[in-house]
């Protein structure tokens, strides 16, 4: 129920945009409460680590405060919002030139790993099932950390952050036509990454 009223209060908050364009702190609070979770999760699949996504994130909302009142099209929030958090992601990359993103040579060589998954709807009642959902996200978040740049940040804001070609266009300065390619690559690269693992779609219970 929260997770709906959240959303909600995020599709109808361009009253509150505005609020927070014409220099309402207490609006411009609630935009971070309301967005904080999803910036602080796009940083973290793209670094795969918590403190730089923490530092992303903060220094995102705090262009966010300091830029937000340059914001022509209240309707283009969403896209604004993610087009810092992606700058500031790389901004991060090029300060830390000892960030070295987790990759899949960190694993156990040689192991290849089997998920049994059953497509239920109450996964949080089984324990071990949980388990193995936590084991994979994780092993997907690894399989991201092998794609470029380019290709990871799209993958991300579409198949984990929800957002429509059209947005992450808007937010990448990109055509639509480059954001389906570069989404068709990273997969076609993720889904090898899979298989030289020995995963596969049927073992995961997820469509490549």
């Amino acid at each position: 129920m929260a997770e709906t009223l959240l959303d909600i209060a995020m599709m109808h908050s361009d009253t509150l945009i505005l609020r927070a364009r014409e220099g309402d702190k207490n609006a411009q609070g609630r935009l971070v409460q309301l967005w904080y979770k999803r910036i602080y999760n796009f940083c973290y699949k793209f670094f795969f680590d918590h403190d730089l996504a923490m530092e992303a994130s903060q220094k995102a909302f705090i262009s966010m405060h300091k830029h937000i009142g340059s914001l022509q099209d209240v309707g283009r929030f969403k896209s604004w919002l993610y087009t810092i958090a992606v700058n500031c992601c790389r901004e991060e990359v090029r300060k830390n030139k000892t960030y070295r993103s987790v990759s899949l040579s960190d694993l156990e060589p040689g192991q290849s790993r089997h998920f049994a998954w059953e497509q239920s709807h109450h996964r949080q009642d089984n324990p071990e099932r949980q388990l193995r959902q936590h084991e994979l996200s994780e092993l997907l978040h690894r399989c991201l950390q092998e794609l470029s740049v380019e290709q990871k940040e799209v993958v991300i804001m579409k198949e984990y952050e929800g957002l429509k070609f059209r947005e992450i266009a808007e937010v990448l300065n990109i055509s639509e036509n480059t954001v389906k390619s570069r989404m068709y690559y990273g997969l076609e690269a993720l889904k090898g990454i899979l298989e030289k693992m020995n995963i596969t779609k049927e073992s995961i219970g997820y469509e490549l």
